[in-house]
């Protein structure tokens, strides 16, 4: 998988039907179809390239009402990891966290700073629970999360609400929020 396809429909029942839709439009996989929060329906599609463009597309097309949608070509393998929730972080100098106005637009700005600045992604948390935003956390030296910071609020403009680093994190908040980590 190069390519990863994002749609977030406003309805359940339109996402169901756009979920169906999509993969009846092109050979992609079914990531993730489920509800969020407020009454929203999530869609992941993974593929190549024109595959998913064209699944998306599918969607876009639908006439239904959308809250986003996003292909990401060359997904960063730190974008699949967390959003597997597979990934291990061994020290934390610094961190940051983002928080999105919808799942869509914090999935592609956390793929945009993995990939203009050395943080790693840490935790991915989308839209159930937390009225259909998201939020994710990185972490690296200060510098590098101040510039992913900025990156990301450069990449997210009106679908920002918030962005903080936090210098030197305590162990304990480092724990509660990236769970498991090991420290060096």
């Amino acid at each position: 998988m190069d390519t990863l396809g994002i749609v977030e429909s406003k309805t359940i029942a339109a996402g169901i039907y756009l979920a169906d839709a999509m993969m009846k439009a092109a050979s992609v996989e079914l990531v993730r179809a489920s509800t969020i929060c407020s009454g929203r329906y999530l869609i992941y599609v993974s593929g190549d390239r024109d595959a998913v463009a064209t699944s998306v597309n599918a969607a876009l097309e639908s006439g239904f009402n959308l809250k986003d949608s996003y292909v990401i070509s060359q997904v960063s393998p730190e974008m699949l990891a967390v959003l597997k929730k597979d990934v291990p972080v061994e020290r934390v100098q610094a961190m940051g966290v983002i928080e999105c106005r919808s799942v869509s637009s914090g999935i592609m700005a956390a793929d945009t700073v993995v990939k203009c600045s050395d943080v790693q992604l840490a935790r991915f948390v989308s839209g159930q629970g937390i009225n259909g935003k998201s939020y994710f956390i990185m972490s690296g030296d200060v510098a590098s999360v101040e510039e992913a910071a900025g990156a990301a609020r450069s990449v997210l403009e009106k679908n920002l609400v918030e962005a903080v680093v936090i210098p030197r994190p305590d162990a304990s908040v480092v724990r509660v929020l990236i769970k498991e980590v090991g420290f060096i």
